[in-house]
């Protein structure tokens, strides 16, 4: 038992260790770094759009690898018209106005 604790205990602490990509840059270098001279591959995010509306008993008897439904991933996008504005306009944005077009 107690070889399983410290088993568990070792990768723990290994893989908080092992978590942060470490830089490589120390003192004036890392300091005068410009990030904006680098290009940095850009990723990715999807997320699924699919919620359950069960309650009760339905949901107490859910199984989830029953569900043959088809799961939808969406993109998720960053920045909006609103990321755009400055100043009052910023200030004063309503989305409830937007236009559809």
């Amino acid at each position: 038992m107690k070889n399983l604790i410290l088993a568990v205990l070792v990768v723990f602490i290994s893989s908080s260790v092992f978590a942060q990509k470490r830089s490589d840059f120390k003192g004036p270098a890392y300091k005068n770094y410009k990030p904006w001279l680098h290009k940095n591959e850009v990723s990715l995010v999807y997320t699924t759009s699919q919620k359950s509306n069960l309650t009760s008993y339905e949901y107490k008897n859910y199984k989830p690898w029953q569900d043959d439904s088809k799961v939808k991933y969406t993109a998720i996008t960053f920045g909006s018209e609103r990321s755009k504005l400055r100043g009052p306009a910023y200030k004063n944005y309503k989305p409830w106005r937007k236009k559809n077009n």
